[in-house]
């Protein structure tokens, strides 16, 4: 069964007792596991648990739901999950069952979950608050409340239902947004992996080639290091890379283009995310080494931001500033620097923010803003550095030389006490660095 060893049973506990903590003793939570999705006919797409679900238990199942009762004599985490059953498990695999929840997974008791609809109102009886995320599966989310309308039809008996329902993301998302120990090893992990697909991608481009098989080398690397993709690939080429979640990955590679290449790992269900941006033919153009020195300065700029007590802003403009200067600096803008701030002039070649937050999910839970100011940065949270430069065919007032070229620069970067660790250095960024990678082919 999938549970890497990186994380044990104990760090799921603290977990789960440290969000009990926050919900208070009259509250109950209640996650339900990912549903299997369909894909056509009788196939379903590969089952990947729920990031908040897999957070709180490491339990890789579908048809499960965990329940957080604290304070309770008889066991504060339950788990419903599926039973052993050796017929289905000939045609899909082992089950963990019940006993399995407990004795591998640490849950204080589970029961099968065909017995949900019988206990869970039992569980809500007493609690005044529910934590859930309401809005994510509607049968859920029906059944949740048929199950709150059974406790409250016996109120005449005495019995006690909940009458507040609140977002559960509002307190596990908080914790999610800082990593521990154990989860930056494993975000390491699928940094290494993502970064060593990334330089495969390097060496697999060749004129002529197609944009699929630069995929392929990336999906041959994750593979071979027991990781998936965190997400769908974007290999752009030519004028492919000024879209920016260009996923066809289909185009012919012409001698003179660049390819855009953003992809990342999933290891254990954490995820990396890098962009390069490389030349087909092994050398940047005068023009292409010009706008990507800018983006790669005002990376620079940004990572000279990631350290603790610094809004997380401020990465972003540190990085459009750089942006904005380089662009009035090769003429592409007119006018002051401040005068192109003030307008947003530079957002026809920059559109997005710099970064994101970065774990279990590619872009990650976690609030950007507290009490309406952007927070500050602290230790243990991870996020991307992903600066851009964007000039698609037929951009008006943009001489022809420049158009047609997009370049990306990503990079995952956590927070340390005194500063910050890039966590994909393994691949390089630099225009040089590259162009002697690329001469290795």
């Amino acid at each position: 069964m999938l549970k890497p060893a990186s994380i044990r049973s104990t760090e799921f506990a603290r977990r789960r007792k440290q969000l009990m903590r926050m919900a208070g003793d009259d509250a109950i939570l209640v996650l339900p596991a990912a549903p299997e999705r369909l894909r056509s006919k009788d196939t379903t797409y590969p089952y990947r648990q729920d990031s908040d679900f897999w957070y709180l238990g490491g339990f890789p199942e579908p048809e499960a739901v965990l329940v957080l009762v604290p304070g309770r004599k008889h066991g504060e985490a339950l788990l419903f999950c599926r039973e052993r059953d050796a017929e289905r498990e000939a045609w899909d695999g082992p089950r963990a069952g019940p006993a399995g929840a407990v004795d591998d997974y640490g849950m204080d008791d589970a029961f099968p979950i065909s017995d949900l609809d019988e206990i869970l109102p039992g569980l809500l009886e007493g609690r005044s608050r529910v934590y859930y995320h309401f809005g994510r599966d509607t049968d859920f989310d029906l059944k949740l409340i048929a199950w709150v309308n059974r406790v409250r039809a016996q109120v005449r008996q005495g019995a006690q239902p909940p009458h507040e329902f609140l977002e559960l993301g509002h307190l596990l998302h908080e914790l999610r947004l800082f990593k521990s120990a154990a989860e930056l090893k494993l975000m390491r992990k699928a940094a290494d992996i993502g970064a060593r697909a990334q330089r495969a991608a390097m060496r697999a481009t060749r004129a002529g080639g197609y944009e699929y098989e630069i995929e392929a080398a990336l999906q041959f690397e994750y593979r071979r290091h027991d990781a998936v993709p965190a997400y769908e690939p974007i290999v752009g080429a030519g004028a492919n890379a000024c879209v920016l979640h260009y996923r066809a990955n289909r185009s012919q590679i012409a001698d003179g283009d660049l390819v855009l290449c953003d992809a990342g790992a999933e290891y254990a269900n954490y995820a990396s995310d890098i962009t390069r941006t490389w030349p087909v033919n092994g050398r940047y153009s005068k023009e292409q080494r010009a706008l990507c020195q800018v983006v790669l300065d005002a990376q620079a700029a940004a990572l000279a931001e990631a350290r603790p007590g610094r809004a997380w802003i401020a990465g972003h403009e540190a990085a459009v500033r750089v942006l904005a200067e380089g662009l009035l600096s090769l003429g592409l803008l007119k006018g002051s620097l401040k005068k192109v701030l003030a307008s947003n002039d530079y957002k026809r070649f920059y559109m997005h923010k710099t970064g994101h937050w970065l774990g279990l999910d590619v872009h990650d839970v976690g609030e950007y803003k507290l009490a309406g100011d952007y927070r500050e940065l602290e230790a243990g949270m991870v996020f991307t550095v992903e600066p851009g430069l964007y000039i698609p065919p037929g951009m008006k007032g943009v001489a022809a030389k420049w158009q047609g070229i997009g370049i990306r620069i990503e990079d995952d970067v956590a927070i340390t006490r005194d500063g910050h660790e890039v966590l994909t250095d393994g691949v390089p960024r630099a225009i040089d660095e590259v162009e002697a990678l690329l001469a290795e082919r």
